[in-house]
C-alpha cells in the first residue's frame, strides 16, 4: 500500500507542476503580446517571433475555448483570466482526486 500511495502523491505533484507551468505559460503569453503589440520589438526579429509563435501555439487551444464564450470588453479581454481560474480550481480538484 505504501508503494501505491507513493505513486499516487507522485502522479499528483506531476500533474500540479503541469498545470503551474501552463498557468505561467499563459500569463507570459498574455504580457508578451501586450508588450509585443505596443511595439516593443525589433522588427523581424527571430527570437521574438519564435517566442511569440511558441506561446501562442501552446495556450490559444486552451484559450480559444473561453474567447468563443466570453466577448472582449472595447481592448480588455477576460478571457485568459476566466481560463487561468477555471485551470486552477479544475487542477485542484483533480490533484485532490488523484491523492484521494
Amino acid at each position: 500500500m505504501l508503494i501505491l500511495a507513493t505513486a499516487r502523491d507522485q502522479i499528483a505533484g506531476f500533474v500540479s507542476a503541469l498545470i503551474w507551468v501552463y498557468t505561467i505559460l499563459i500569463i507570459a503569453y498574455i504580457f508578451s503580446s501586450m508588450f509585443f503589440n505596443v511595439g516593443g520589438r525589433i522588427p523581424y526579429s527571430r527570437w521574438s517571433r519564435a517566442i511569440l509563435d511558441f506561446l501562442r501555439d501552446v495556450t490559444e487551444p486552451y484559450l480559444s475555448i473561453f474567447r468563443r464564450f466570453i466577448p472582449p470588453f472595447g481592448p480588455l479581454d477576460l478571457s485568459p483570466m476566466v481560463a487561468i481560474i477555471v485551470l486552477v480550481i479544475v487542477g485542484n480538484v483533480l490533484v485532490a482526486l488523484i491523492q484521494g
